[in-house]
């Protein structure tokens, strides 16, 4: 993150919400930062209307002008318009039969063409199976033990976890200019899998995004940190804005349009049989690769949340130091609240 212009901490690459259910992730990262309290939520502009997401009871109530009074009513509800589904292999699939097709139309087709462009049909069912229906009003869109945001930001997080004698910085550096001059003991690859092998089986796909920013001359832009677009027609998926999400106080305010590209930086692996299929050649390889450890998104082509990458780097780093130690690293796991 960054101030940009007019001062306010913005994300450039779109907004980061910290979640996890880990404790262990939790303490390894509060070594590095302080925390400011956060749970993120996120409307869906339909029809001239803005409710909750995921799909909950004040969803359904607003959209369908109901007067579902408990769980036990809007579960009952949602079973009348689910349509059964033999086996549960596509993202379609999972929608459909939780909710029928009218919401899956409303709210996840026309998304998840634009993210992907791909039809939810031919996509597999992971892609959806990240976004809950609820029968309740939680409008929270993470309901993880611990939600927060560093308290003065991730880049401030990232010095503080750089700011070591044995840590050494260079940017600007192209891994092909230099991976036949680096002498190692241990190597941490973070970039795309393919790349590392010089695509012998040829580019796994990803999708990519273009952010829009504009700085408002105006205090809010909308209610809440995040709002999706799920209608096809509109050409961006959503619009953050980021003094929800930091707590930042400033005159103005800053918001960023996300728009689904098929050229770019990689940002998603795409869950297709096929893609995940070629992976797991470029995996093999990777096994063979003495003292290279493969670590991320990019390197597991998995679509993986944050709390997810650092519970893979501290389980890499604790294989790594028992390898040479001999001695078990045990996560270290104390009680951590989201407190200034």
């Amino acid at each position: 993150d960054e101030k940009d212009a007019a001062g306010v901490l913005m994300h450039r690459y779109g907004p980061h919400i910290f979640h996890t259910n880990s404790e262990d992730i939790a303490t390894h990262l509060s070594s590095f930062t302080k925390w400011r309290p956060y749970e993120h939520r996120v409307l869906a502009d339909v029809r001239g209307l803005l409710v909750p997401m995921p799909i909950n009871r004040t969803t359904l109530n607003t959209l369908y002008n109901l007067n579902l009074k408990d769980d036990a009513e809007a579960e009952a509800y949602l079973a009348s318009r689910a349509e059964p589904v033999d086996q549960i292999r596509t993202s379609e699939d999972v929608v459909i039969s939780k909710v029928g097709r009218e919401l899956y139309e409303t709210f996840f087709r026309g998304y998840t063409r634009k993210q992907w462009a791909l039809d939810p049909s031919e996509l597999d069912k992971s892609v959806t199976a990240r976004v809950p229906t609820r029968t309740n009003t939680d409008d929270r869109y993470f309901t993880d033990s611990f939600q927060a945001m560093p308290l003065y930001g991730y880049t401030r997080m990232f010095e503080n976890m750089l700011d070591h004698s044995n840590i050494e910085i260079e940017t600007d550096v192209d891994w092909e200019d230099l991976r036949n001059d680096v002498v190692y003991d241990n190597l941490i690859f973070t970039g795309p899998i393919d790349e590392y092998f010089d695509h012998r089986y040829g580019a796994l796909p990803y999708r990519s995004l273009e952010f829009k920013h504009e700085t408002l001359d105006q205090a809010w832009f909308q209610p809440v940190g995040t709002v999706n677009y799920p209608d096809e027609a509109t050409p961006y998926t959503r619009i953050s804005e980021y003094k929800h999400i930091t707590g930042q106080t400033c005159a103005k305010t800053t918001i960023t349009y996300e728009y689904p590209r098929a050229v770019g930086d990689p940002y998603y692996p795409i869950p297709r049989p096929e893609n995940q299929a070629l992976f797991k050649k470029y995996e093999a390889l990777a096994l063979k690769e003495p003292n290279v450890h493969f670590v991320g998104r990019l390197a597991t082509y998995r679509y993986y949340n944050m709390d997810q990458v650092v519970g893979q780097a501290l389980a890499t780093f604790r294989r790594i130091a028992e390898a040479e130690t001999g001695v078990r690293r045990n996560p270290t796991a104390s009680k951590v609240s989201a407190t200034a």
